[in-house]
């Protein structure tokens, strides 16, 4: 099992109305991407971040089909412009001492086949975590 999660903050001039946005295509996510068995998206408390998703995914060829899935395509249009700070975080009780690191392909593999993605996290104001330090040019 592999419990996918952001923490992030938006850019001051965003709008309610963007953010609701952003959040709601978060939201659709779970939703709508079969791979996803369960998530959360709020208000993140705790620490720096102002809002978090978690996304329950259970294997590697899962978590591959949430990164691809149209609907986390639509988030990320959306979504990453209006964004300041983001931290991403992977937890898994997968025993495989690689599987950061396979995550981490999964994701540089993404970043390979999507030039605007790319543009779109290396524009981060912050970014750290599973799939950072994000694209390599």
């Amino acid at each position: 099992m592999i419990v996918h999660g952001n923490r992030f903050t938006f850019k001051p001039g965003a709008s309610p109305e963007q953010v609701e946005e952003a959040l709601e295509s978060l939201r659709n996510q779970g939703r709508s991407i079969p791979a996803v068995t369960s998530f959360t998206v709020g208000r993140d408390h705790g620490g720096e971040y102002e809002w978090g998703a978690t996304f329950l995914i259970e294997d590697l060829d899962g978590y591959w089909e949430y990164l691809t899935h149209p609907s986390h395509l639509r988030t990320d249009r959306i979504g990453l412009p209006l964004v300041d700070r983001f931290a991403s975080f992977d937890i898994t009780d997968d025993l495989d001492p690689g599987m950061g690191a396979k995550i981490a392909a999964l994701h540089q593999r993404r970043y390979d086949r999507d030039p605007e993605l790319t543009r779109l996290v290396s524009d981060l104001g912050e970014y750290s975590g599973s799939a950072a330090p994000g694209p390599h040019a």
